[in-house]
């Protein structure tokens, strides 16, 4: 029996994975994008274990090795004075806990692997530079009506949509949710920089983890080694115009300015910065009828637990998964991957916000965050994290 037909909206992580897993159950994929081209600029992410392991299965894992880094450790400093304050176990202990890598890419090479899967696949038809206007769910299928970059109107249909737009998704909004994200207090500057240009004492196998009252700061190599990717996190009122916009870096350093020197060294280092406004959105629906959401078009993640992309690679996975290699009831399938997501995705977004608190945190609390780290130890932290990077997808 074949499969189905499905339209996959938007070509990002999520998008991308979902159209590949998809495909090699069987189903007939277009995956639409509102871009004419892709490019990512500056901007690393982390594959925890939960999300490594699904990319191997997908046969992506050779193409990965060859660009990702594997740290070895989180080293946790305080921002102000720079001293360490614990660790968290990454490298071999994580690897045999999970039996699955904890690797950190950029994401420009994570999507060059994803997009020469995608392309090479014969089941998947990429439409570029469609924005979809207008979706609508039937008892036989569903339509999307879509807008060409030439201003050209077509529709398209299928057996069952997937939004994975992200956090403004227009699919979302045919499930009945019209609420607007809402602006966290925070914005994200990124950049990298050659790792030889980095301080040397941040340049190592490692990820680095700055606390602040104010912000803090991640770090961590990409590109084979050959680049370290620099997230700084800014507590502010006012949200970037726009979806991103470049930085000024004597900016951030002020914003920085009394930060230990070696941190003030590697936020001088990057020639360019682009600054993004921290979004949530709480996740609702994720399915109802023949229209299903993953990614952040369903649950957007705070960058503070470095789960967004790993949720939705989970989500693709799952979604594969439920709708099987025949050919399912389709709205029976999507209840189920709500079923199955829902608790999942809102506990890590509570625990993503609950991090933010704690790592902006001042006076005693911070103290007992200090302490507690230091009480645990670099196992006993990325133990207590059994629950996330232990996930497996059903097969």
């Amino acid at each position: 029996m074949s499969g189905l037909s499905i339209a996959v909206v938007g070509a990002g992580i999520g998008g991308l994975t979902a159209s590949l897993a998809l495909a090699r159950r069987g189903h007939a994929v277009t995956l639409v994008e509102r871009r004419t081209g892709f490019s990512e600029v500056g901007a690393g992410l982390q594959l925890s274990p939960n999300a490594s392991r699904i990319l191997i299965r997908l046969g992506l894992g050779a193409a990965l090795r060859r660009v990702v880094t594997e740290p070895q450790r989180v080293v946790v400093r305080a921002i102000r004075s720079g001293k360490p304050i614990g660790q968290v176990a990454l490298g071999a202990f994580l690897r045999e806990r999970f039996e699955a890598p904890y690797w950190v890419v950029h994401r420009a090479d994570l999507q060059t692997i994803l997009l020469d899967a995608v392309r090479s696949n014969p089941a998947i038809r990429l439409v570029m530079g469609r924005s979809v206007e207008a979706v609508e769910d039937g008892p036989d299928g569903v339509r999307l009506d879509w807008l060409s970059a030439g201003g050209a109107r077509d529709t398209h249909a299928a057996d069952l949509i997937v939004g994975a737009d992200g956090i403004w998704s227009k699919v979302r909004q045919a499930l009945g949710d019209r609420t607007a994200p809402a602006f966290r207090g925070s914005v994200a500057w990124r950049a990298t920089l050659a790792r030889d240009a980095a301080p040397a004492e941040l340049a190592g196998d490692e990820t680095g983890l700055w606390l602040g009252r104010h912000g803090h700061v991640v770090h961590y190599p990409v590109a084979a080694g050959r680049l370290v990717n620099v997230v700084a996190i800014e507590r502010t009122s006012t949200p970037v115009d726009g979806w991103a916009a470049p930085g000024r870096q004597d900016a951030l350093l002020e914003a920085y300015a009394s930060a230990a020197p070696a941190l003030q060294a590697l936020l001088s280092g990057p020639a360019e910065w682009l600054r993004w406004s921290l979004f949530d959105h709480p996740a609702g629906r994720l399915a109802g009828g023949r229209i299903a959401l993953l990614g952040d078009a369903a649950h957007p993640v705070l960058p503070f637990l470095a789960q967004g992309a790993a949720l939705a690679i989970e989500d693709a996975a799952t979604l594969a998964s439920l709708l099987g290699s025949e050919r399912p009831d389709p709205v029976r399938a999507l209840a189920a991957y709500e079923a199955q997501r829902l608790a999942r995705v809102r506990r890590v977004q509570t625990e993503a916000r609950r991090n933010g608190r704690i790592y902006h945190a001042g006076g005693l609390v911070a103290f007992g965050r200090d302490q507690i780290m230091r009480r645990l130890g670099p196992e006993g932290i990325t133990r207590r994290y059994d629950w996330l990077y232990g996930f497996r997808a059903p097969e």
